[in-house]
């Protein structure tokens, strides 16, 4: 049998993005799929780690980012097998900080980016991370080189693939966060990634052996097992003779709920003990916060594992039961499931564990739940500080349980602001397209279901949002005569008043077409009304007029003005 070598060992970004390394993603690999939300959460933890002290970068403990898995021989060529998400994400980070330092700084990240060629040694321009083929050439014009990312605003977000337009909220992310640090704080933090963000890199030269590496590391990683050690640890904490009954109570939550809920549910059990961001593995807080208050292994299990399991069941499945008022439980929870984040679910497990009982408590909080995670989502507030509101809004329901009323007062947790509901009606009223598609989506699946007097079970796959007026209409095209000015033209087809609803994949070239045609081709689906009501509004218009986006644009706000109680 040939003897395979496996090599492992700790790299600084410095040393990942360098010549000793040239990552590529191969073709079997699913796409990028890091979301903003990812992305802001990395961005949080190191700022985090960066700061706000004036000690030196080298003095500040250094940042794990995990390892990574690559098949790898002795030139520095290196198929990514596991950490293409990182990897990518790092260098848009980086391209972002370019983006944000001054001038005469700029070019000290390029070497990390992008090696150049080189005309002496006969060297050719080389990426470090090369991503799939598909979007290979998308994220060296756009993020790899240099002003790329200045070119992302102007990109028709609805003509990208997933991949790319994850690439593309992500770096406009960076931009917009780093933007709003000062110069000081932005070279510290690129210096900190650089010098003291550690790697693990793990490498083969054979792909079967890299693979059984990425397995064994996802089988037996501790976010995969957290929950068996503590199983362990409370079950053998129990009398002999009660074990068995427990480790059934024990099974039994994570039959219902799954393995990865199951998982979930200790983070989730975390947050509402600990009421603040993670600082150490879910496995050493649950230890400090949940075990560590004195209560009995039985204790756990009886009074916060079972509830909270079957509270978290029915928050996920929006499957509250009662011989009154389960719909109007369960349709808030299942629009809450559609949000981009679930840092909403610890207060709405807490809720249902404790008031079971109470339908029309239970569905006026979870409306307002619902208002509040939907706000949060449009403002784009970041994770930390959605789960400083969200620790605030539980340490409320606790204080309060003799006097729940004062969940719905004026200034409590639960309740947007003024300012962030003026805040949010602003973002509704501008360019809807700066926004992620799921944040558009969501806003006109809300719409259209008050319009249709429905709650939608989930997103469809196949919905997507199409621009009514399109945003580069053809020369000689009658949109050039109703919207004849370039920047009238763009501000009308970015707003929410110009944007519908289809129900299967979009046709770029259908989209183009005249009004009359594109409600015929596009709009209508074969058997007469289109599934959704949005759309129907619009096969009622004649023309596609300045006045008629206007109009819509009023009544739709109005409409959201109504749903989320944002006047």
């Amino acid at each position: 049998m040939t003897k395979v070598e496996i090599r492992g060992a700790q790299y600084p970004l410095k040393g990942v993005f360098s010549d000793e390394f040239a990552f590529s993603i191969p073709a079997y690999q699913r796409p990028y799929a890091w979301t903003t939300e990812h992305a802001g959460e990395l961005l949080d933890d190191l700022l985090l780690s960066v700061g706000e002290g004036s000690e030196a970068v080298e003095e500040l403990n250094p940042y794990f980012l995990g390892s990574i898995v690559l098949v790898k021989g002795e030139g520095p060529d290196a198929s990514v097998v596991d950490g293409q998400q990182r990897l990518l994400t790092l260098t848009i980070l980086l391209a972002a900080l370019r983006a944000a330092v001054p001038a005469r700084y700029a070019d000290d990240f390029t070497p990390f980016l992008y090696a150049r060629s080189n005309a002496i040694t006969g060297a050719p321009e080389r990426y470090r991370v090369r991503p799939r083929e598909r979007d290979a050439a998308f994220f060296q014009d756009y993020i790899q080189r240099e002003r790329g990312t200045s070119k992302l605003q102007a990109l028709d977000a609805e003509e990208l693939s997933d991949s790319q337009g994850n690439m593309r909220d992500n770096a406009l992310l960076y931009e917009r966060l780093l933007g709003r640090l000062p110069e000081p704080q932005r070279l510290r933090l690129a210096r900190f990634i650089v010098n003291r963000c550690l790697l693990v890199v793990v490498s083969t030269p054979d792909l079967d052996s890299a693979y059984r590496i990425f397995s064994v590391l996802n089988d037996r990683g501790l976010d995969l097992s957290h929950t068996d050690i503590l199983k362990a640890e409370i079950i053998g904490a129990i009398a002999a003779e009660e074990q068995a009954e427990y480790t059934a109570k024990w099974e039994d939550v994570e039959v219902a709920l799954g393995r990865e809920e199951f998982e979930a549910l200790f983070s989730h059990i975390r947050m509402i003990h600990r009421k603040a961001k993670a600082r150490e593995t879910v496995l050493k807080e649950f230890r400090d916060h949940v075990l560590g208050r004195g209560r009995d292994a039985r204790q756990v299990i009886d009074e916060t594992l079972a509830p909270l399991g079957a509270a978290q069941h029915v928050a996920r499945a929006a499957a509250y039961t009662s011989t009154r008022g389960a719909e109007a439980v369960n349709a808030p929870l299942t629009w809450l499931n559609q949000v981009s984040d679930a840092d909403w679910l610890p207060p709405a497990m807490l809720m249902v564990a404790r008031h079971a009982r109470a339908p029309e408590l239970l569905a006026r909080f979870l409306a307002d739940l619902e208002r509040l995670a939907a706000g949060l989502m449009i403002l784009r507030v970041s994770v930390g500080a959605r789960i400083i509101r969200y620790a605030r809004l539980l340490t409320q329901i606790e204080e309060a349980s003799a006097t729940l009323n004062v969940l719905f007062d004026t200034g409590a947790p639960l309740q947007l602001t003024a300012d962030e509901r003026a805040s949010i009606l602003r973002a509704l009223n501008g360019n809807l397209d700066s926004h992620n598609t799921h944040v558009r989506r969501y806003v006109l699946l809300r719409l259209d279901a008050d319009l249709a007097g429905v709650v939608p079970t989930s997103h469809r796959a196949t919905v997507t949002v199409e621009h009514v007026l399109p945003q580069h209409p053809a020369a000689g095209s009658e949109w050039l005569r109703w919207f004849p000015g370039q920047r009238e033209r763009s501000r009308y087809a970015h707003c929410l008043g110009n944007m519908v609803l289809l129900s299967r994949t979009r046709n770029t070239a259908a989209a183009n077409l005249d009004f009359a045609q594109k409600k015929r081709a596009y709009f209508a689906s074969g058997g007469g009304e289109p599934p959704f009501a949005l759309t129907a509004q619009v096969l009622r218009e004649e023309v596609w007029t300045r006045e008629v986006v206007e109009r819509r644009q009023r009544e739709l706000l109005e409409r959201l003005g109504r749903i989320w109680r944002l006047e």
